[in-house]
């Protein structure tokens, strides 16, 4: 489907990992692009390359500033809400900003949209499964979340409650919206600081340290580069059909945490040591994990098409390469 031509997009953290990239794109496309970043969690570095570019403006402040996404809102055809609590870890350390932030950030991004007849992209997570073992998983399926005295779920409980607000205001307020759910986004630029699995195990096996798999390494992902979910993500946002849905958005290329890290230590030509971390030492005696995580991807490629995806070893390669020439 071609995209209309010179619409112009609004991106909630567009400085972070996989918000840098789709404002990357869209201006590639010949679009103009607003930023809103906090920066509390996105780079400035992720945005430098572009900063000057006359199609593209960034706004630091937060989506929090009602009367601000007001002005901003007038201003886009289209809303990429990407704004969010970035990485397990920081979700355990600040649960209160976690919760908040999630819910009351994309009820304001939703009531504006409505109010003002704008098309909104909502980035949901492949936690919202939880503990489920249907797999694949289905945008269908069953949510399977643990108790609330274990703190990773409140995130997955969060978005899922942006899911169900989302789809609410299409419902009742014809909003058009869509909801994609991540699987393991990875790809260049992705920070190693809130215990993304990739671009740790990278940064530790270029500077010779200890890989630090947390378990025992079993678990299986499937793991996607960022720029094959951003062509994704344009073409879900611009198809009425995609409207009032949710879909999954990753790979089906599945592979266990240790396995990734030799394949890791194989690319990057690393002596380090894997090093086995116990999850209590990791995290805290209450955190859970799941064993798999596969999307069922039919719902998105019968709507937006398939294309091939950037292999595993591609993409370490791509960001083992990136990493030695930012440190």
């Amino acid at each position: 489907m071609k995209e209309p031509n010179m619409s112009t997009y609004l991106i909630t953290g567009g400085a972070g990992f996989i918000g840098s990239h789709l404002a990357e794109s869209l201006l590639a496309d010949g679009h103009k692009v607003i930023v809103l970043d906090d920066l509390s969690t996105g780079s400035a570095d992720n945005i430098e390359h572009y900063r000057h570019d006359p199609n593209y403006e960034l706004v630091i402040d937060t989506i929090m500033n009602a009367d601000l996404m007001s002005e901003l809102m007038d201003r886009c055809d289209y809303v990429f809400h990407m704004a969010a609590v970035v990485g397990v870890r920081r979700v355990l350390e600040s649960p209160i900003r976690t919760i908040q932030s999630i819910v009351q950030g994309t009820d304001i991004v939703l009531e504006l949209a409505a109010k003002k007849d704008k098309t909104v992209f909502i980035a949901s997570t492949s936690e919202i499964y939880g503990k489920s073992t249907a797999l694949p998983f289905s945008e269908e399926g069953d949510v399977v979340l643990g108790g609330t005295c274990r703190g990773r779920w409140s995130y997955a409980c969060a978005k899922a409650i942006d899911e169900f607000l989302a789809l609410a205001y299409h419902r009742e307020c014809n909003l058009k919206v869509v909801v994609g759910r991540h699987f393991n986004t990875v790809g260049p630029r992705q920070s190693a600081r809130y215990g993304m699995v990739l671009p740790q195990f990278i940064s530790q096996a270029v500077a010779g340290e200890p890989v630090t798999v947390y378990g025992d390494g079993r678990q299986q992902r499937c793991f996607c580069h960022v720029n094959d979910v951003v062509w994704a993500i344009k073409r879900l946002i611009v198809n009425p059909q995609s409207y009032g849905k949710v879909f999954n958005i990753g790979s089906r290329e599945e592979i266990s945490i240790l396995d990734l890290a030799l394949l890791v230590k194989e690319r990057t030509h690393s002596d380090s040591e894997i090093v086995f971390v116990p999850y209590d030492a990791a995290y805290d005696d209450n955190f859970e994990d799941m064993r798999r995580r596969i999307p069922d991807l039919h719902r998105l490629h019968d709507l937006v098409g398939e294309k091939p995806l950037v292999p595993l070893r591609q993409i370490i390669d791509q960001m083992a390469e990136h990493h030695l020439s930012h440190a």
